[in-house]
């Protein structure tokens, strides 16, 4: 991992390595703590941090100035809620390269090169220190076929970071059963964003089962992997959002995980 020194991750990336970084990911998304909103405030006071910091700070960690970054399903956003964040390190980076099936990817604005394609239709000489799924393994129908294509881009040595909606948790189970209209809405009411930024789901790499196969078959194996709990269904709303976090950390009290959650993942390439 250290021969040519692309990619600065300790073997294993905890939770703990990517906490370091929380400060400069909130730093980024809320600005001096002096001027914050209640929502980090809130969450700041229950000692919550969501996937989405999770997944930021475990970037900050691994991303210096010698690593090449393909960032799969983009969008208009490399980080959808922190989009300061994602200019740091599309500017601490080497080189950012940016691919999404959907046109919203000519709207980027931060990655250096993109194109409009699907994963296993990319091509290119190049080999990447690092591949990023934000929020897209979920959308994925054909997975030996991304699989293909994620040994092809990365080098040996290299990372794969998957972060994804867990299959059994509540919302997933909802989406999985509920036509596409009533996940406009919902997203829209819960989230914001428009429908252009919603995609059918199919829910094939989901599991931490099913993402430590695929990867093994694509000649990775299983770096580091973390259940997130997800507590932002109703960040909109103060009271809710307050009940929500106490119920959170009532839950982890007694041992028990949330039941609305997330993954994330890194597979590092086989030598």
């Amino acid at each position: 991992m250290r021969g040519r020194g692309r990619i600065r991750v300790e073997i294993s990336l905890s939770p703990d390595l990517a906490l370091r970084h929380m400060p400069d990911v909130l730093h980024f998304k809320y600005g001096d703590p002096a001027f914050r909103g209640w929502t980090p405030i809130l969450r700041e006071r229950f000692g919550y941090c969501s996937p989405d910091d999770w997944y930021e700070a475990t970037l900050f960690h691994l991303i210096g100035p010698d690593t090449d970054w393909l960032d799969v399903g983009c969008g208009r956003r490399v980080f959808a809620t922190n989009p300061e964040g994602a200019r740091h390190l599309a500017a601490t980076c080497r080189l950012l390269v940016g691919i999404d099936p959907s046109d919203n990817v000519l709207e980027n604005e931060i990655v250096h090169e993109r194109a409009q394609c699907m994963l296993q239709d990319y091509r290119t000489d190049r080999q990447f220190d690092l591949v990023t799924m934000r929020m897209v393994a979920e959308h994925i129908e054909h997975p030996a076929e991304a699989m293909g294509a994620l040994s092809r881009l990365v080098r040996p040595g290299g990372l794969v970071v998957i972060y994804t909606v867990a299959k059994f948790s509540p919302a997933s189970l909802v989406a999985a059963v509920t036509p596409m209209s009533f996940h406009h809405f919902a997203k829209r009411v819960l989230w914001g964003g428009s429908e252009k930024d919603t995609f059918p789901v199919a829910y094939r790499m989901n599991t931490r089962r099913d993402l430590r196969s695929l990867f093994r078959e694509g000649g990775f194996r299983e770096e580091s992997f973390t259940y997130l709990d997800d507590c932002r269904a109703f960040g909109q709303w103060k009271t809710l959002a307050t009940a929500e976090l106490a119920l959170w950390k009532a839950l982890r009290t007694v041992g028990l995980r949330y039941p609305e959650g997330c993954l994330l993942g890194i597979y590092q390439k086989e030598r």
